[in-house]
C-alpha cells in the first residue's frame, strides 16, 4: 500500500476516534447556561456557609430567649416518699401531717418511735424581682443576635465575591478555549499547506514537523482548558449548592462598568459592625459583673401536702416570703472575671483596628491593580491588531515562498499570546472591581 495512503487512513481513524470520544464526553455531562446574577442569587440562598451562618443566628436568638428567666417565674412540683425512726424527724412528720395526739407525747414513743412514713406533694414557686446583673446579661445576649446577623450579611457578601471570581475564571477559560480553537484552525490549515508542499518536494521535512508540533501543542492546551472549565463549573455548583457534573455555558467576557465604590472603607461594613457590636456586648457583660456586687431581691412560695399514706393529701401548708441576698465577697473571683473581660474587650478592639488598617492597604492595592489592568486592556487591543496584521502578511509571503515555516508559526503563537493577554487583562480588571466592591460593601 502506498505510504501516503497509509498516512491518510491512519489520520482518518485517529480523527474518527477523537470525534467519537468528544461526543461521548459531551453526552456524559449535562450543560446549562448561567448568568452572573442568577448564580449569585442561587448561591446566596443555597450556599452551605450561608445556611450555617443563619443557624448561628437562630442559636443566638434561642440563647437570648433563655434570659426570659430574668422576669418569668419558676414553678416546680415534686412528690417525695420517706420513712424514718429518727425521733426528731418522726415527730416532725406527724406535725406536718397534722396528726399529733396526746399519746404521741409519751417519752418512750418520743425517744423510740417506730418507722414513720411521710408522703409529701410539694409545689415550689420562685419569682425574680430585682437582679441587675441578669438584666445586663440579657442585654448582652441581645447584642449577640446582632453580631450573628452582621456575620450572616458578610458571609453573603463573601459568597457573592466567590461566585464572581469563579464566574470570571469560567469566562476566562472559555475565552482561552476560543482563542486556542481559532489558533488550531490556523495551525491545521498551515499543516495541510505544509504537508502538500512537502509531498511535492518543495519544502523540508523539518518544516512539516514544526507545523505538526504546533497542532499537537494547541490540541493539548485545548484539552487542559476543557478540564479547567469542568473544574470551575464544579466549584460554581458547590457554591450554589447544586450537584456536581454540570458544565456551565457563560457569555463571552466583557469589562465591568465603571464602579461607584468609595475610595475609603465604609464604617458600616458588616464585619466591622459585627466586631463593634461584639465589643458592646463585652461592655454589657462587664457591667453585668459589676452589678453582681449589688443586692438581689427575689420572692418565693411553697405549697405542700403531707400524709402518712401513699397518694394521700390529708394535710396542707404554705410558705411565702421574699429574700434579699447580697454577695459581699466571693474570693476576688468577680473582680478577676471583670479584669479578664476588659482585656478580651480591648483585644477585640485592637483586632478591629488592625483589620481596618489591613483592608485599607488591600483597597489601595486593588485600585492600583484596576488602573494597571485597564491600561493593559487598551495596550492589548492594539497588540492584538498588530499581531493579526503581522500574521496575515507572513502567511501571504509564506505562500509565495518568501519566508519559512518557523516565521509563520512564531507569528501565530504571538497572536494567540496577545489574545490571551487581552482576555487576562479583562479578567484582572473585572476581578479588581469585584474585590473593591467586596471591600467597600455597606450594610443594608
Amino acid at each position: 500500500m502506498d505510504r501516503r495512503l497509509k498516512d491518510y487512513l491512519y489520520k482518518s481513524i485517529v480523527l474518527f476516534l477523537l470525534l467519537l470520544f468528544h461526543q461521548l464526553n459531551v453526552f456524559s455531562q449535562d450543560s446549562a447556561s448561567l448568568n452572573l446574577d442568577d448564580a449569585i442569587k442561587t448561591a446566596v440562598t443555597n450556599n452551605a456557609n450561608v445556611q450555617m451562618a443563619k443557624t448561628d443566628e437562630a442559636i443566638a436568638a434561642s440563647q437570648y430567649k433563655e434570659t426570659n428567666a430574668v422576669f418569668l417565674p419558676q414553678l416546680g412540683v415534686s412528690y417525695t416518699a420517706i420513712t424514718t425512726n429518727n425521733p426528731l424527724n418522726a415527730f416532725g412528720f406527724k406535725l406536718q401531717q397534722q396528726s399529733i395526739k396526746q399519746s404521741d407525747f409519751t417519752p418512750d414513743l418520743l425517744n423510740n418511735p417506730s418507722g414513720t412514713p411521710d408522703f409529701m406533694t410539694k409545689v415550689d414557686l420562685k419569682q425574680p424581682i430585682i437582679n441587675m446583673d441578669m438584666l445586663y446579661q440579657r442585654k448582652s445576649a441581645e447584642k449577640q443576635i446582632e453580631v450573628y446577623q452582621y456575620k450572616t450579611q458578610r458571609t453573603k457578601e463573601y459568597i457573592t465575591f466567590q461566585v464572581q471570581q469563579a464566574y470570571l475564571q469560567l469566562q476566562l477559560a472559555y475565552d482561552a478555549k476560543k482563542v486556542l480553537e481559532e489558533a488550531l484552525q490556523t495551525a491545521q490549515a498551515m499543516y495541510k499547506f505544509t504537508s502538500d508542499h512537502y509531498d511535492q518536494g518543495l519544502i523540508q521535512k523539518s518544516d512539516l514537523l514544526n507545523a505538526q508540533v504546533q497542532v499537537t501543542t494547541i490540541e493539548s492546551n485545548i484539552a487542559d482548558t476543557k478540564s479547567n472549565i469542568e473544574n470551575v463549573s464544579d466549584f460554581l455548583s458547590q457554591l450554589m449548592g447544586k450537584d456536581k457534573g454540570i458544565i456551565y455555558n457563560v457569555p463571552a467576557s466583557s469589562a465591568f462598568n465603571a464602579i461607584s465604590a468609595a475610595d475609603s472603607l465604609p464604617a458600616s461594613r458588616a464585619d466591622f459592625k459585627a466586631t463593634e457590636t461584639a465589643i458592646n456586648s463585652y461592655d454589657l457583660m462587664i457591667k453585668s459583673n459589676k452589678m453582681s456586687y449589688l443586692p438581689k431581691l427575689n420572692a418565693f412560695a411553697t405549697y405542700q401536702l403531707n400524709d402518712n399514706s401513699a397518694f394521700g393529701f390529708g394535710s396542707n401548708a404554705y410558705l411565702v416570703g421574699a429574700q434579699l441576698s447580697w454577695d459581699i465577697f466571693k474570693g476576688t473571683s468577680t473582680k478577676n472575671k471583670i479584669n479578664t473581660q476588659i482585656l478580651e474587650r480591648n483585644k477585640l478592639q485592637e483586632q478591629l483596628d488592625n483589620q481596618k488598617e489591613e483592608n485599607k492597604v488591600e483597597l489601595n492595592k486593588a485600585y492600583r491593580q484596576l488602573s494597571d489592568a485597564q491600561f493593559k486592556i487598551n495596550q492589548q487591543k492594539a497588540a492584538v491588531e498588530q499581531a493579526l496584521e503581522a500574521l496575515r502578511i507572513l502567511q501571504d509571503r509564506y505562500q509565495q515562498g518568501l519566508v519559512n515555516t518557523t516565521d509563520v508559526l512564531t507569528a501565530q503563537t504571538q497572536l494567540s499570546q496577545q489574545k490571551l493577554a487581552y482576555a487576562q487583562a479583562v479578567f484582572s480588571s473585572n476581578m479588581a472591581i469585584a474585590y473593591i466592591q467586596f471591600l467597600t460593601a455597606t450594610n443594608n
